[in-house]
């Protein structure tokens, strides 16, 4: 838990940001909010964050949050998104700037679940997606924390993002954009996102590990 919204708009507004710096915000609903209500959530953030943001990300699949990945099933999702295209049309006229909104969606969700995210996703005209969020799956893993709750993220979730990457890029043909995010700790493991489907790539846990230089490292090795 941060200390909500107001305060994070007062640090990027006094803020000084690099030029050529993309800036994606996360949003999503509070926990006590109730998924019929949830909606009103996500209209209140992107006014608030819509004029500063590069693109905003509409996050529906924190584990961390109770109830809140019910939000990708399709008797939500699709009313979720139209309301935020409709309020997107709007904030674009006011403030003369196009800010695009991609979809965090859950590593754990099976072919149906996927399939009727997706619908929802393309059907409302949203700019892409973000493969994937933290896994609540414990697969492999030795450690003694390993019946721990909670999202996981790290190496133990590459295979499982990576997978649902692939799965993304061939049931869209490629013409759905897709930021792959999940066990991102080398330059080749940002070459095998790509590969298997992904436009851009975002690393989290691994600048924990390494460090600010892994970006420097990923894209050398991509140029």
């Amino acid at each position: 838990p941060g200390q909500g919204s107001h305060a994070a708009l007062e640090n990027i507004r006094a803020g000084v940001k690099p030029e050529g710096l993309v800036l994606g915000i996360n949003i999503g609903k509070n926990k006590d909010t109730p998924l019929e209500e949830a909606a009103g959530d996500y209209l209140s953030l992107m006014e608030m964050f819509y004029p500063h943001a590069d693109y905003l990300a509409v996050n529906i699949s924190s584990p961390n949050t109770v109830g809140l990945r019910d939000l990708q099933n399709k008797r939500y999702l699709d009313g979720l998104l139209g309301a935020l295209k409709k309020k997107q049309a709007e904030l674009t006229a006011e403030h003369g700037k196009h800010t695009p909104l991609v979809v965090k969606l859950a590593p754990d969700l099976n072919d149906i679940q996927l399939d009727h995210a997706l619908e929802c996703i393309t059907g409302q005209g949203l700019a892409g997606v973000i493969i994937s969020n933290t896994t609540i799956r414990r697969l492999r893993l030795n450690s003694a924390r390993a019946g721990e709750t909670g999202g996981m993220s790290g190496k133990p979730l590459f295979e499982l993002s990576t997978e649902m990457v692939a799965k993304v890029a061939r049931r869209t043909g490629g013409k759905l954009p897709i930021i792959a995010s999940g066990g991102i700790l080398t330059p080749d493991d940002a070459r095998v996102k790509l590969d298997a489907g992904a436009a851009l790539v975002q690393v989290y846990t691994g600048l924990v590990y390494y460090g600010p230089g892994l970006v420097r490292d990923v894209v050398n090795s991509l140029l």
